[in-house]
């Protein structure tokens, strides 16, 4: 089957669904699908390579608008592209115009990864198109059922949805023995303004002085949190370490007892960082935001669940499972087992090729 692939960026750039989007495009491509990606990155040219069995297009961009990189480049590569099956990954406007050029008359689908929260400008100019995407789509895919049941741009299209949960490789993502001897809690993301880091720093303040926690990633948030770490009096033992490469990160979960990911708009719509911590056995504290984070992780089971911005309720939750060893190890076991169910990547490419199967047979 000959796919096409349309988002904003692809790694080396760093994101949950820039991750979820290469290995979507590998794993399909090892399955013997031809794959093409088409992306976005600034510069004056377009670049056109080969990894991991992907033809990977990426057009050069003129400019950057509410994160939304602008190319016509991207438009330009469209038209000449011809496709079975185009996969949009949404919100991302652009992507919704050039999927309308793909030659060929390729079933659409679309993975609906999340609602547009603080660019209400931009809603406004992108609410006909977004509707008029999910109309055409023959397929829409959903990470979970908490986005399907809280989105109103998707209820009106409820039938036409598959709940297809984001996968990582849960073989890499292991449980092993920690090696450090102070309680560590520790994130792992782009330090954007819906993550809730401040949350977490203040929650921080809160902990003893022993308890050690590592934030990993950057953004454009870091200056401002680093800020706050120090008057906070939080600094010596609250630790910016940085984007993590990808080979270490598996070593980055085994070495906490807590994950946490303090989110707090409706923005984190799933949380492939949790994904990744519950295959690592790691158990997580999350928010619940009536979207996937409180799905993914499950309160009472694999993690606990507290309310977005409750620093003290944050707090309380760290403190309660640093303080029961007992209970993090049952978490702990419940939380690889949920991973190894709902979060296997092969699982995930199942589920999706029998979404483009389903997709191209309606055409």
């Amino acid at each position: 089957m000959r796919i096409v692939h349309l988002y904003k960026a692809y790694p080396p750039v760093f994101g949950g669904i820039e991750q979820h989007l290469r290995d979507l495009c590998e794993g399909l491509a090892a399955r013997g699908h031809q794959v093409t990606a088409l992306t976005v990155a600034p510069g004056r040219r377009t670049r056109i390579t080969d990894r991991g069995g992907v033809r990977l297009i990426t057009a050069a961009g003129l400019a950057t608008l509410a994160s939304t990189p602008l190319s016509l480049m991207q438009l330009w590569w469209a038209r000449r592209l011809s496709a079975d099956v185009v996969h949009l990954q949404m919100p991302y406007p652009p992507g919704d115009l050039a999927a309308r050029l793909v030659a060929g008359a390729p079933a659409l689908v679309v993975s609906y990864q999340s609602d547009v929260v603080r660019q209400r400008r931009l809603l406004a100019w992108y609410r006909p198109l977004l509707e008029q995407t999910l109309q055409r789509a023959r397929g829409i895919m959903v990470s979970n059922p908490r986005l399907l049941d809280s989105s109103p741009w998707l209820a009106p299209h409820r039938q036409r949805c598959a709940i297809v949960p984001l996968g990582v490789d849960v073989s890499r993502f292991a449980p092993g023995t920690r090696v450090h001897h102070a309680p560590r809690i520790g994130f792992v993301g782009r330090l954007r303004y819906y993550k809730g880091l401040p949350t977490l720093i203040d929650a921080c303040a809160q902990l003893p002085e022993t308890v050690e926690c590592l934030i990993a990633g950057d953004g454009p948030g870091r200056a401002a949190l680093e800020r706050q770490a120090h008057a906070r009096g939080v600094a010596s033992r609250l630790r910016f370490v940085g984007d993590v490469a990808e080979s270490e990160l598996p070593a980055f979960y085994r070495s906490l007892d807590l994950f946490v990911l303090p989110s707090h708009l409706r923005a984190e719509a799933f949380g492939i960082v949790l994904a990744e911590a519950l295959a690592s056995g790691v158990p997580c504290i999350s928010t619940e935001l009536g979207t996937g984070t409180s799905w993914v992780n499950q309160h009472g089971t694999t993690g606990l669940v507290v309310p977005p911005g409750d620093a003290t309720a944050l707090a309380d939750a760290i403190r309660r499972l640093l303080a029961d060893p007992g209970l993090r190890q049952q978490m702990a076991t419940a939380a690889r087992a949920r991973a190894l169910e709902q979060f296997d990547r092969r699982v995930m490419l199942d589920r999706v090729e029998q979404a483009y199967h389903r997709a191209v047979g309606g055409a």
